[in-house]
């Protein structure tokens, strides 16, 4: 251990971590970044294959990005944006609505993915109230949902391993049991599948819909549950029911926004728009902490009226629209724009799918490959016929992932999911080293 690393262990307390794993495995200090790679101290590179929590989208120390950031750190840094405003808010917003599914035409800015969440459940709280519709207090999460880890989206997860500990705290939600598409009882495949599951959330909607203020879900892609990945057909009879039971749906596209899927926006392999949208991740592409919350014109109507009725959204971030993250956000859609990088990406995600497909029958305890665009996610399990998993405690995934690590690929798994979500810059060797690292570590897990 050098001298960073014993200062790392004296003063910080690490992110979804036990610090008594520090003991043995000591925290990797990285210098530098470039592309896909991380370079630490000591000169060892790591294909970052997770893009570092899911933000980083075209490569660390990208050059494009580098020099807006320079430009705008010459001009301002950040001011406060009640009654102010500057040009990058002003031109993020703009480009985002535009980009966005159709509908959401008002932004909010906040700073992480958690604070979107939490802006999107109050107002939609408030909002009922505001339209006389008091009645509607409640949230409904679906099952092995994740959003956040703020008390108020801790509520609307269903991941104990985060919650568990806090649930005298967490808000009273209602729980409707969500798609399975691995373990489907129904016993259908993907390519079948009509969503029959959403008759469990169908039931819970119709005998409580009077109290229900908004649906939040992930779209497509349920990510800290495994990356789980389900039907669009899900998203579409999820919209209709709440068209009729005039209830908010909330999609949380802090993970799954901004070209993962195979679009821009996951909501649009359902062709549906939610009405409210929380934004974050990717929107920096991984540079700083930025987060935006959309929602309709009737929602933002709502709340728009004289300011001594009391119908103002009084919440607030110091740093909300930060000029620094806003210039940033700008040119990653720039980027999207000018690169043409969701239909790159179809290239890559299908070169990704075939790499994965070679070396499937070499892996032991392989119950699912499943991918959707850029996201690619291998679920091992203890038996293959019964699809029974590894119990979390014999940690699987993590001794595989530090494996993984000596070979020099960051694959951070999730639970006993090792999961793919490289930058979008990854090319054909890179991707190469990613996938058969990934393969080398699951063999010599398992002693094979």
């Amino acid at each position: 251990m050098n001298e960073l690393q014993r200062k790392d262990l004296k003063y910080i307390w690490h992110p979804c971590s036990q610090m008594k794993d520090y003991e043995t495995f000591d925290p990797i200090v990285i210098k530098r970044g470039e592309g896909v790679f991380l370079e630490d101290m000591n000169g060892k590179r790591y294909l970052d294959a997770v893009s570092s929590w899911w933000v980083n989208l075209f490569g660390h120390s990208n050059k494009r990005i580098n020099e807006a950031l320079y430009k705008q750190a010459n001009k301002l840094e950040h001011v406060m944006l009640a009654n102010f405003s500057h040009e990058p808010a002003i031109e993020l917003a703009e480009k985002i609505v535009n980009v966005t599914p159709d509908g959401l035409n008002k932004i909010f800015f906040g700073d992480n993915g958690s604070s979107a969440v939490e802006i999107a459940l109050k107002l939609s709280f408030q909002y009922h109230q505001q339209i006389g519709k008091n009645k509607k207090t409640k949230f409904v999460k679906i099952s092995d949902a994740y959003h956040g880890e703020t008390l108020g989206a801790l509520s609307v997860c269903d991941v104990e391993l985060y919650n568990k500990v806090f649930n005298p705290l967490l808000l009273d939600v209602i729980k409707a049991q969500g798609p399975d598409c691995y373990r489907c009882p129904y016993g259908l495949c993907r390519e079948n599948c009509r969503a029959e599951c959403f008759e469990k959330m169908e039931k819970t909607i119709e005998k409580q819909h009077e109290e229900i203020s908004a649906i939040i879900i992930e779209p497509m892609v349920q990510g800290a549950a495994g990356m789980k990945i389900y039907s669009p057909e899900y998203l579409k009879k999820l919209r209709k029911l709440c068209d009729e039971y005039e209830i908010n749906l909330i999609a949380d596209e802090v993970a799954v926004g901004f070209g993962r899927t195979g679009k821009m926006f996951a909501c649009e392999n359902a062709g549906i728009s939610p009405d409210i949208m929380c934004l974050s991740k990717g929107l920096t592409a991984g540079y700083m902490p930025l987060a935006l919350t959309l929602m309709t014109d009737k929602i933002y109507n709502a709340f728009y009226d004289d300011y001594s009725k009391l119908k103002a959204f009084l919440h607030s971030h110091s740093y909300s629209g930060n000029a620094l993250g806003c210039s940033i956000a700008v040119e990653t859609l720039n980027i999207f724009k000018d690169e043409n990088v969701v239909e790159n990406n179809i290239i890559k995600s299908n070169l990704l799918r075939e790499k994965v497909g070679n070396i499937l029958d070499e892996l032991p305890h392989v119950g699912e490959y499943r991918q959707l665009g850029m996201i690619g996610a291998i679920e091992l399990v203890k038996n293959k016929e019964t699809k029974e998993g590894f119990d979390w405690k014999s940690r699987v995934g993590y001794n595989i992932y530090k494996i993984a690590l000596k070979k020099g690929v960051l694959l951070r798994p999730l639970g006993n999911v090792i999961y793919f979500m490289p930058p979008y810059v990854i090319d054909n060797k890179e991707m190469d080293l990613m996938v058969n690292t990934a393969r080398d570590s699951i063999l010599e897990f398992f002693n094979l």
